[in-house]
């Protein structure tokens, strides 16, 4: 019963989705916007106000090239390092005029800026070829694969863990806690979209997505110690005993509840508000965009169901070593994009870092703040993991 009713609620928000949308301007449109307001920074810098200036490109940034939809439009048909090279253009802007740089330097970096969203817009047509029906089923469907696969890496290990210990009874929980991720999502989205219309909703929508993630990131690593301990072989054997006489505690049924619905909230309200945006500018193939979340979710629940069934018949102690390590690279991911949100919302700086690619599904894009904290989780989790090997090692002797 609690699968069917997460289903109804995916379709009815998406529904209130559609039924709710406007009509809004062409790439090519929403690109003159961008010049215009980009200019109109450079003019109020020459005046030397460089705060306001900067507030401008922030008008353009989290007022057009975001709210409309190109970013996340450019994510799907063209690449994630297209995008991350634009945001970081209009860092750079934002930076120089901060700093005080000369004119001539704000005003090469602005005419950079604009250079790069008309590249974008060529970029984007192209790849919708005549705007046929395809050119909206492919983002429709891509947009869910991509946001989707990361909650389902979460869900399968929690779900799998539950089955496998014996603790089906608490399954109803992970699924409510689904369910109401959704329905958060949805409320967040309408909220930012429709309610919220300043340029400082813009910023909170990414601080708020990247303190999410973080706080995913600090459920994830407490989750994965938790259950990486068990493979531990003195561990492991009295907790075989435990499992034998109880089952799992209420507060860690919460704790894998809390951790699936973090990661179908991070991922949800993303989701929603891309669909926002392929409804906004999308006039004659409204039907091709659901015909890609319907195949969507045909993709999504066959991965499901497939990635669920192998872990299953992973033995159980190596169960519990395999979901703590996929839990520990899940909060690797998760940190890589919390921290890119919080740079988007302007807390924390960037630093680019030239050759490095961006991959979105891993978290990983071409800075030294998100780069950095990845790389250290991933020296913490090594070390981690050869201790564990060394103390469990000692125990058998």
């Amino acid at each position: 019963m609690v699968k069917e009713k997460f289903l109804l609620v995916v379709f009815a928000v998406l529904f209130l989705i559609g039924q709710t949308v406007e009509a809004a301007p062409k790439w090519k449109e929403l690109a003159n916007q961008i010049e215009k307001t980009v200019n109109e920074a450079v003019e109020i810098y020459k005046t030397g106000d460089g705060r306001n200036a900067k507030e401008k490109i922030n008008d353009a940034y989290y007022g057009i090239y975001e709210k409309e939809g190109m970013e996340g439009a450019l994510r799907v048909t063209v690449s994630s390092k297209a995008v991350g090279v634009t945001e970081y253009q209009f860092y750079k802007v934002k930076k120089a005029m901060l700093e005080g740089a000369p004119l001539e330097t704000v005003q090469s970096e602005a005419e950079t800026l604009i250079e790069m969203v008309n590249e974008n817009v060529e970029a984007m047509e192209g790849a919708h070829g005549d705007e046929g029906g395809w050119a909206s089923f492919f983002p429709a469907f891509l947009i869910l694969i991509r946001e989707g696969l990361e909650a389902i890496l979460v869900l399968v290990a929690i779900i799998a863990y539950l089955k496998k210990s014996g603790n089906e009874k608490y399954l109803d929980t992970v699924y409510n806690a689904m369910i109401a991720a959704i329905i958060a999502s949805f409320v967040t989205a309408y909220l930012f979209a429709s309610i919220f219309e300043s340029t400082a909703a813009g910023a909170g929508r990414e601080v708020l997505e990247g303190a999410t993630a973080l706080f995913a990131v600090v459920v994830l690593l407490a989750t994965s110690a938790w259950l990486g301990s068990k493979s531990d072989a003195k561990v492991w054997k009295e907790y075989i005993q435990d499992m034998v006489d109880k089952s799992m505690t209420s507060g860690k049924a919460k704790a894998l509840a809390l951790a699936a619905f973090l990661a179908v909230y991070r991922e949800g309200a993303e989701v929603i508000l891309f669909y926002q945006a392929l409804f906004n500018n999308t006039a004659t193939d409204v039907d091709m965009i659901w015909y890609g979340f319907g195949a969507g979710c045909v993709v999504i629940a066959a991965l499901f169901f497939a990635m669920q069934q192998g872990v299953l018949r992973i033995p159980l102690r190596p169960f519990f070593l395999f979901t703590s390590v996929l839990m520990y690279l899940l909060a690797v991911t998760f940190a890589g994009g919390g921290i890119r949100e919080l740079q988007e919302g302007g807390i924390f700086s960037q630093t680019q870092i030239e050759g490095l690619p961006t991959i979105d599904l891993l978290g990983i894009y071409p800075t030294v703040e998100t780069f950095g904290v990845q790389v250290v989780l991933l020296i913490i989790g090594i070390a981690t993991l050869i201790y564990r090997r060394k103390q469990s090692l000692q125990s058998v002797e």
